[in-house]
């Protein structure tokens, strides 16, 4: 995945643990804008979308800088944090220290309502949050993609008020203080 901005690729690698999609590995460049993060999201859909890989909504945690130390040339991690509903769902607040540059939450293709029928897609959304008091703006994506690849929904938007979207409402809750 090549960023417009800067042409040095993001490499994107999923972890498993336990036969499930534990996470993301980030390589060699973080991504720089909301188009380069609306790519990433279409390569984690598309893992959500493989059958029992994401056995319920996940939510997922981007952190930076790990350091080489996990893998030559990381330089982030996106982690599963905890399902959205039933047991060990995370609560409001439940990420907000330290408040991480961003929040995933990947839908697999049975909890998600397909933008076109006749498509068994998987969905997910990344919010990257804004400081607005400071005039930065929150940012988001939202991708709809079968296991294939076709994509059947992509947007991607800056200046994202959080509570029009109940992705975006549900992970600005769990980073609320």
């Amino acid at each position: 995945m090549t960023d417009h901005a800067d042409p040095r690729p993001v490499e994107v690698a999923p972890l498993k643990s336990d036969g499930s999609l534990a996470g993301f590995l980030l390589l060699r460049n973080w991504p720089q804008d909301t188009v380069a993060w609306a790519k990433l999201l279409v390569l984690t859909v598309r893992m959500a979308a493989v059958p029992g890989l994401l056995p319920s909504s996940t939510v997922f945690r981007v952190a930076d800088g790990i350091g080489a130390d996990i893998h030559p040339g990381a330089v982030g991690i996106i982690m599963a944090c905890g399902p959205v509903a039933g047991e060990g769902a995370l609560h409001a607040g439940d990420l907000a220290h330290p408040q991480p540059p961003g929040l995933l939450v990947l839908h697999p293709p049975a909890s998600t309502i397909a933008a076109l029928k006749g498509y068994d897609t998987a969905s997910g959304c990344v919010f990257l949050p804004g400081l607005p008091h400071l005039g930065l703006d929150h940012r988001a994506a939202w991708v709809q993609a079968d296991r294939e690849g076709t994509i059947t929904q992509l947007v991607s938007k800056g200046e994202v008020d959080p509570y029009s979207d109940a992705d975006t409402a549900a992970l600005a809750s769990l980073m609320a203080a």
